[in-house]
């Protein structure tokens, strides 16, 4: 009797075997990934510093620009460019992520870490060598926006363009500025077409009442007043918008805000 009831045991533990053996295995399979997509364009949005609504002078209408396009072309080097033309000292600042994907003044879309710089005066376009005169690291840039509108500085670099030179952590630095012939554009005059630019306020209403004080002086000229990043400016534009006529309204402009500075700067 033990001994059936042994095997009876021994056939019973064999059969659970067997079931386990053939009982189906889960495997747990991780679904491929989607297939990569196409990077989508880059949002273009107003910039502060350009247009008319802000303290950066735009050469051409918000609605000439092309959305999405490349700040720049690739950067000649310094055997192409030839012979500096002009030569600049003074102080050089740098900006950067408040304005990225934003227009410029040249009507491309700034990018922040593209070999770019703003100035008042050098025709957009132009390539200039820029020198951090405190650690001698230069950098070949072009001129794509207006600005810097801040007393003493003469030049504000991409963040790209302050990192080559050293003076990103510096944030303000002493620079040589070498520009070399500006391009040729059709139909731009190279004697270029100027404005004033007065700011910035710290109220709406002192930049109001300068526009109402300019519009009976200068009858002729266009005048608009506008909010910006740092306050509220005044511009205007002469009927004849050289560089003399400009020169001659900046020189006469006494704003009641000892901190607002007439600025004569270029649109093209």
């Amino acid at each position: 009797m033990i001994h059936r009831t042994f095997r009876v045991a021994v056939f019973s533990v064999l059969a659970i075997a067997a079931v386990g053996c053939h009982r189906e295995t889960l495997v747990y399979r991780q679904a491929p990934p989607p297939p990569p997509t196409s990077s989508p364009a880059p949002v273009v949005r107003a910039n502060t510093r350009t247009g008319t609504d802000n303290p950066r002078v735009a050469a051409a209408p918000a609605a000439s620009a092309a959305p999405g396009r490349s700040a720049v072309a690739e950067t000649p080097t310094e055997r192409e460019l030839g012979k500096p033309v002009e030569t600049e000292v003074g102080m050089a600042s740098w900006y950067g992520p408040q304005y990225n994907l934003h227009n410029a003044a040249d009507g491309s879309v700034y990018d922040q870490n593209a070999m770019t710089a703003a100035h008042l005066t050098l025709p957009l376009g132009t390539m200039v060598r820029v020198t951090n005169l405190a650690t001698g690291q230069s950098a070949v840039v072009r001129i794509t926006d207006r600005g810097p509108f801040v007393k003493g500085r003469i030049l504000d670099l991409s963040l790209g363009a302050a990192k080559a030179i050293g003076l990103y952590r510096m944030g303000v630095g002493k620079v040589r500025v070498e520009a070399f012939a500006p391009p040729q554009h059709a139909g731009v005059d190279p004697a270029g077409r100027w404005c004033v630019q007065i700011g910035a306020f710290a109220t709406e209403a002192e930049a109001q009442k300068l526009q109402r004080d300019l519009l009976r002086r200068y009858v002729t000229a266009k005048v608009i007043q506008f909010a910006g990043p740092t306050g509220h400016w005044v511009r205007i534009t002469p009927a004849q918008p050289d560089r003399v006529h400009t020169t001659a309204i900046a020189s006469n402009i006494h704003p009641s805000d000892p901190q607002a500075e007439p600025y004569l700067t270029r649109t093209n």
